[in-house]
């Protein structure tokens, strides 16, 4: 190693190794120079790729990535499970190995690996959990259509205003949490499966009492494969909004709604 990456590699705020998670179900066009992006950021960032089962061959792709750099790591799954199970799996490997920040990030670029050093300088400052945003000052999204856009933002403001996040994207898969963040959270009581475990892992670190924090990104729309979001997936994450409403209520307010409701029917 030179002397002015020595020097360059003193100067990042965090310390020890990161793990990066890339969930994937067919991703064989977007994986491999995914990774090599991500395994050329400054600082010691390993890649766990957790595959279900891609019928595309995106599992002996990460195969291969894995036996060639010792960074890279794959854990592989019968089928498509849900994104939500992916990442329980994921933290509990991170966890058990002792990462002291654990990332996620979706495989399709939507996300820049050359953001991802801003997200753990986040976290190295003091922030428990940090989201790259959409939906803060200097966030955009390009490249998606209108109607998604605006479903997106209803369900991330709704989830901000409804349950009290202190966070405006709450949907977002571009994060960072330390460790002591997923040792703390129960994640075997998340109900939530897809894309609203997001919006119910953003609840329960808060109600933990830990600090989230966003920076902005540029989320950029998918160019290559197919979206992974459907109408069953806004609506679960509709729901999921609501069934955590019951959670950040008083149960004396509940009663009182329900005796309110009962007296005018």
């Amino acid at each position: 190693m030179k002397d002015d990456e020595k020097q360059f590699n003193r100067e990042i705020p965090w310390d020890g190794q990161v793990l990066t998670v890339v969930p994937t179900y067919n991703e064989s066009e977007n994986l491999e120079r995914l990774v090599t992006r991500l395994r050329q950021l400054p600082g010691d960032i390993h890649v766990l790729i957790v595959d279900d089962g891609s019928p595309d061959g995106t599992g002996a792709i990460a195969d291969l990535l894995a036996a060639a750099d010792p960074g890279v790591h794959v854990l592989h799954r019968s089928g498509k499970l849900g994104l939500g199970t992916a990442y329980k799996t994921a933290f509990a490997y991170g966890s058990q190995q002792g990462y002291p920040y654990i990332c996620t990030m979706d495989a399709d670029f939507s996300h820049s690996p050359e953001s991802l050093p801003e997200l753990l300088a986040s976290a190295a400052a003091g922030c428990d959990l940090v989201i790259g945003s959409r939906y803060v000052p200097g966030g955009a999204v390009v490249g998606s259509p209108p109607l998604r856009q605006f479903i997106s933002y209803t369900a991330n403001a709704l989830a901000h205003r409804v349950l009290g996040l202190s966070a405006r994207d709450c949907t977002a898969g571009f994060r960072c949490y330390r460790l002591q963040v997923l040792r703390t959270v129960d994640l075997e009581a998340i109900f939530s499966s897809g894309y609203s475990f997001l919006i119910e892992m953003a609840f329960w670190v808060e109600r933990a009492g830990f600090r989230i924090g966003e920076i902005p990104i540029t989320f950029v729309n998918r160019t290559e494969g197919a979206s992974k979001i459907n109408k069953r997936e806004i609506y679960k994450a509709m729901y999921t909004i609501l069934r955590l409403r019951t959670h950040s209520l008083p149960w004396e307010r509940i009663l009182s709604f329900w005796k309110r409701h009962r007296q005018r029917s």
